[in-house]
């Protein structure tokens, strides 16, 4: 694979020392080319990672299966979601496993503790373990089942990189991202097939899915639940909730792609090292610099009694993009 040359994105300073950094990349785009890059990528290709659910969740368009399970706004947007466990979020996908007439044993997408932390304070109070619905791919996976059933597929191999409905995701994404060759190919944490593709290609995906009117309903099911996206301390769910126009959306791996559905354009932050804080921080600050939300964020190093001894920097300016 060709090299890649990340640049400095942020870093921390505690009391006048570089004590930790992070690297990476921005790209910025619109429909028709990309505007603005941070960071040589020399077109390596990223996985998707959680960043592929509202491209996946084109299909519930396409296929109608939102009309056929008559679904509603918060359950589109599950499908879409990488949530932290809640009760809003479990309500959400029992009510729509329930229209698609399964149960929960037919979900494949393993069981882990919920991300949010309130949450997992209550299971262990609670003295209950973690069920299949705190799983935060766990919408991506029932809306798959839905489209197995309305399509007759085989509903115990959806998962299965030669299955019928994972041929279709990927043509579907390769067509939105406007991917003109292979790419690798692995398994996402929940074990459905991902896709890797460069960063340029990622925002072009978001753009030609959320600014093109047919699926309007994927961007209303964005911009008017944003909870459900994520949830507790969540980075896209901030963003969402600071703006009227702003869809955003994180994954593993450092990636947060963000897109102004007024403006049509978008921009796609990967850290390198995955770090989640530096990740939130570096996309803010963009947001703020392009005037497109003012959120705010606490930059300050702080020790256990509340003095500031620090404060976390981005390194880069609009200026300086290429």
């Amino acid at each position: 694979m060709t090299e890649t040359y990340p640049e400095k994105l942020v870093k921390y300073v505690r009391d006048g020392l570089i004590e930790q950094e992070h690297f990476g990349f921005i790209v910025m785009s619109n429909k028709k080319e990309i505007i603005n890059t941070i960071g040589e990528t020399n077109s390596y290709p990223f996985y998707l990672r959680s960043c592929a659910k509202p491209l996946q969740a084109s299909l519930l368009i396409d296929l109608k299966m939102d009309k056929f399970f008559n679904m509603t706004e918060g359950e589109i947007a599950l499908c879409c979601a990488s949530h932290a466990g809640e009760k809003i979020h479990i309500e959400t996908a029992k009510e729509l496993l329930q229209k698609i007439g399964l149960k929960p044993n037919a979900l494949k997408c393993g069981l882990h503790k919920p991300l949010s932390k309130t949450e997992q304070e209550k299971l262990i109070l609670n003295k209950t373990t973690e069920n299949i619905f705190h799983n935060n791919c766990c919408g991506k996976h029932i809306m798959m089942l839905g489209l197995c059933v309305i399509n007759n597929w085989d509903l115990s191999t959806y998962d299965d990189i030669n299955h019928p409905l994972q041929k279709l995701i990927k043509r579907r994404i390769y067509d939105l991202c406007e991917i003109k060759q292979d790419y690798p190919v692995t398994f996402d944490g929940c074990g459905v097939p991902i896709y890797a593709m460069p960063l340029a290609n990622m925002v072009k995906g978001y753009l030609n899915l959320f600014c093109n009117p047919v699926y309007e309903k994927l961007r209303n099911a964005f911009l008017y639940n944003p909870y459900i996206i994520g949830g507790e301390d969540r980075t896209d769910t901030k963003i969402i909730q600071a703006s009227t126009d702003i869809v955003a959306k994180t994954g593993a791996g450092g990636l947060c792609i963000v897109v102004n559905t007024r403006v049509n354009k978008g921009f796609v932050v990967k850290i390198c090292d995955g770090d989640m804080k530096a990740r939130e921080i570096v996309v803010i600050d963009i947001l703020r610099q392009l005037r497109w939300a003012d959120i705010p964020v606490d930059n300050s190093i702080k020790t256990i009694h509340g003095k500031i001894v620090g404060e976390i920097l981005c390194t880069q300016q609009l200026s300086q993009l290429k």
